[in-house]
Parts: C-alpha cells; structure tokens; sequence
C-alpha cells in the first residue's frame, strides 16, 4: 500500500537522488542515488536541505516502511541492458526508502506477465515493466489497474488502446536515433567523397517487435526514402545479441559481395558482425571495407571505436532507474506526470576524442 507519510519525507530525498537525470544534464554525467555526497559545513543552503532530506530514507528503511517496487526486466541480453539493471539496482534501494523485487524474464513475454501478476500478488506498491514486445500487455494491465497499482513502462512501450494503463514511459526517442544516424552516413559518405555514389547497405535488426527495433528501423527508413543511390539489400534481426548478430553478418556476406554498410540495432550485434566480417578476410571501420554503426553507446563501443572496427554509435542512455523514481515521488505526492519522458542522448565517433569521453563514461 502507498505510504503517504513516507512519500513526502522522500521527495526531498529523491530530488538529490536524481539530480542531473532531467532534460539539461548529458547522459554520461547521470549518477546513481547512492554516490551523493554529503555538503561541508560551509555548504550553500540548497546542500543543506539536501543533506536534511537524506534523513527521512534512512528512517523509514529502519522502520521497515519501505515502497515496494516490481521490476519485470526483459533479461540480460546486451551491455546495455545490464547497465540498466544496475542502474533500477542502485537506485531503488532500501537505503533510499524501497524494496524492489527483480525478475528476468529472459527475452520471453509470457515470463513478464507470470512475473506483473506475481507482482500483484505480492500487493506491490508500483509495477516497472521493460517490455519484451509492444503488443498483448492489455489483459495483465488491466489486472494490475483493478488492484490499484500504477505501471511504469522503462525503455520499450506498449501498444495498447487505452494509455490509462500505464502512468508514463521513460526511454529513449527511438525514431530520432535511426534518423540520427542516417544524417550521420549521409554527412560521413560526403566527407569521403562517396555522397553521389550507389550505397549498399544491410541491416541487422534488433527483436522484431521491440521498440527499439521498431523506432530504429523506422528512423533509418525516413533517411534511406531521402537518398535514391542508398539501397537497402536486406534485413535480418540479431535479436540484440552478439551471437546473432554474427550469424546474420556471415549470411549476408555469403549473399553479397558488395556491402557498404552494415546497420546494426545494438552495439552486441555489432561485436559479432565485425567478428563475421574479419572472419571472412574482409575490414571493417574508418579505414576499412565496411561501415559498421550501432546503437547504444556502452563502453565496448567505444574501444571498438578506439580499435579501429566500429564507426559510429548513437546512444541510447540506460541509466532510467533515478527518473522512474522521480516519478514514483510525484505520484506518491499526488502529482501528475508526463506521459512521454524521454532521456538525454547523443552520438559518438572516430572523429572525438574516444578516450577521455570513455573515461568519463558512466556506463
């Protein structure tokens, strides 16, 4: 059940927790709850509020007075999605006032829904979901709303007919990020002296179905609709593993000999597709055979980069544990939320400097 009491004690202690998650602050610089540190002496009187505000988690977490959180992650697929984890991991923690209970539904949604009803079983306080697929969620949503527990939806959304099912999602602009990247190449290919030329390109998708997927291919097509000498010879999903993915890359060089381009949906699929292609004799990178691009921008990518294989990544920030539970505060305050949060994100290539930006990286 909520707790009222608890919830406003928590605001103030959230606010610290999350700070730098908002639409001002890059991805890269979001950091967890638990790293807050407390302010001097001297501090300035917002650090101190923020140091009063620390008080309250601590004591309802001795109390036992804890909101209970159902996280129904899709697995442990990719990088990406195990810095998401750690990021719902380090956030909600019973030091900040929670108790999260976590499922892996290992890439299945018939798992995730075993897991929302278990969930509601338990008389969880909020229901988490990063949903494997975009559609069948209705009925199991519709049971999670009669029990009167809100559902948040993290990195993947739902397509369901009534949006009252869910309080809001929190991701990345999918869309954006495929049409990123296609301004990317066409940019890229120009500085090369290949903007006129016939481009041929393959895809490697991640789980049809995904948003993800969805929103990336999507994105790439409204791109390719603007190049006539881009042409598209196939698409094959890689599922978002790097398995997968270097299987897809060696079915497609036993198609074609001529690729230019390989589209990739995740930076995993792009680690086995580099792999395929220097197993078949073949370069890839700046100063390869081959343009290699992925989506994500886990650390890897960034020594792929650094090793000459990858091209470009685009990102997609994990780190949705902080603005999910900002969220949770508003609503435990009685506040509305917007619907559609969308976290901060970029692009990186060979052109920067990789190695301080890596560095840096959070995840």
């Amino acid at each position: 059940m909520k707790r009222k009491v608890l919830s406003a004690l928590l605001i103030a202690a959230m606010t610290v927790a999350t700070a730098g998650c908002g639409g001002g602050q890059q991805a890269a610089d979001t950091q967890a709850p638990a790293e807050t540190e407390a302010p001097a002496e001297d501090a300035a009187p917002a650090e101190d509020a923020a140091e009063d505000a620390e008080a309250p988690a601590d004591s309802a977490a001795a109390s036992g007075d804890l909101i209970t959180v159902g996280y129904a992650q899709v697995g442990a697929e990719s990088d990406w999605r195990t810095a998401n984890t750690e990021s719902f991991k380090s956030t909600f923690t019973e030091e900040n006032g929670y108790k999260l209970i976590f499922d892996d539904a290992q890439q299945k949604q018939e798992n995730q829904i075993k897991a929302i009803r278990s969930f509601i079983q338990q008389e969880v306080d909020y229901i988490v979901v990063a949903p494997v697929v975009e559609t069948g969620w209705e009925t199991v949503l519709e049971e999670a709303k009669e029990a009167g527990i809100p559902v948040i939806l993290s990195d993947r959304m739902m397509d369901v007919s009534d949006d009252t099912l869910y309080e809001a999602w929190v991701g990345g602009n999918f869309v954006k990020e495929g049409e990123t990247c296609g301004d990317w190449l066409a940019a890229y290919l120009e500085e090369q002296g290949r903007g006129e030329e016939e481009i041929n390109m393959v895809t490697i998708q991640g789980t049809i179905g995904a948003s993800a997927q969805v929103g990336r291919t999507e994105g790439m097509a409204n791109k390719l609709a603007e190049h006539p000498n881009w042409k598209m010879l196939e698409m094959q999903s890689g599922e978002f593993t790097q398995a997968k993915g270097q299987e897809v890359m060696e079915s497609f060089l036993k198609s074609y000999d001529d690729i230019d381009v390989v589209i990739c949906e995740n930076d995993n699929e792009a680690f086995g597709a580099i792999d395929a292609i220097k197993a078949a004799g073949k370069t890839c990178g700046p100063d390869g055979d081959i343009i290699v691009v992925s989506f994500d921008s886990v650390k890897a990518a960034f020594e792929s980069m650094i090793a000459g294989d990858l091209n470009a990544t685009f990102e997609c920030n994990p780190l949705h544990g902080p603005r999910v539970a900002e969220i949770i505060q508003k609503l435990e305050a009685g506040e509305t939320v917007d619907k559609i949060q969308y976290v901060d994100e970029a692009y990186f290539d060979t052109s920067m400097d990789l190695e301080s930006i890596l560095a840096e990286r959070a995840y």
